[in-house]
């Protein structure tokens, strides 16, 4: 993948002057404080688009859960009213790369790949969600391989919605545990893979989320990167953090 030379650009439309990025809200019924803080971005927020850049929920286990009356219903239903106001797009992270087309129809999404070179105001901003560009994290990229193979996912998404439910709670609750271990390394962006990327792509910036390392990095004399928060309502001081992109270039509001 840190060999790609071709990258799909998704060139703004004239009439765009702000366009909001997100990463890592890891949405769950069980954490309402950050639920409620973005229900009211998406009620508030000015801009003329949102690129979520993944693991908007923290864990995703099917369309077909968003089928019932529940959390995931819920947020189809807030998407799609806040998709009627502006365009909203959504490229997959490690927890929810199983939201699929049925999904992204009921919610008013539309998908992206990733990685993907937005061109605004003519610039141009690589957009990953970072996780592919952690090259030290052997284990992950493996199990993302896995994950991403379409044998695995037909094979998943054919057992019983609880039975995956159950599955989700299991590897939630082994990744709370690893987040807990201090003897846990967490891998970052590698950086000359990113720069390989974004020399690839003929972008000065690359823009991702996953690693919880908010901050801008540069790479070398030319490339950057801007790391997207987490959010964190519920936390001291809380998390709810939009990086806004416009003609002025990139500014981080603080939603909280």
């Amino acid at each position: 993948m840190t060999a790609q030379t071709a990258f799909t650009e998704f060139l703004a439309p004239p009439g765009w002057r702000t366009v909001d990025l997100l990463s890592d809200l890891h949405l769950h019924p069980g954490e309402p404080e950050t639920l409620q803080a973005w229900q009211g971005y998406l009620q508030t927020t000015p801009a003329d688009a949102v690129f979520f850049l993944g693991d908007l929920f923290e864990v995703w286990v099917g369309d077909d859960a968003a089928q019932s009356p529940g959390f995931e219903a819920d947020c189809a239903a807030r998407l799609r009213t806040a998709a009627e106001r502006r365009p909203i797009f959504f490229m997959a992270g490690n927890r929810d790369f199983l939201v699929g087309q049925g999904f992204a129809a009921q919610a008013g999404l539309q998908l992206l790949p990733d990685p993907l070179v937005l061109v605004l105001h003519g610039r141009r901003w690589l957009l990953s969600h970072g996780d592919l560009l952690c090259l030290e994290d052997r284990d992950y990229l493996a199990f993302r391989a896995q994950v991403r193979s379409p044998a695995w996912q037909a094979d998943f998404l054919a057992r019983p919605l609880e039975e995956r439910r159950a599955l989700a709670r299991h590897m939630r609750a082994q990744s709370e545990s690893r987040k807990g271990d201090p003897r846990t390394v967490w891998a970052d962006v590698d950086g000359e893979a990113a720069v390989a990327w974004l020399r690839s792509a003929r972008a000065p910036t690359l823009v991702h989320g996953h690693t919880h390392r908010p901050g801008r990095r540069a790479l070398d004399a030319g490339h950057e990167r801007l790391v997207l928060s987490d959010w964190d309502a519920a936390a001291s001081p809380p998390r709810a953090q939009v990086l806004c992109l416009s003609a002025a270039g990139a500014q981080r509001v603080d939603l909280r």
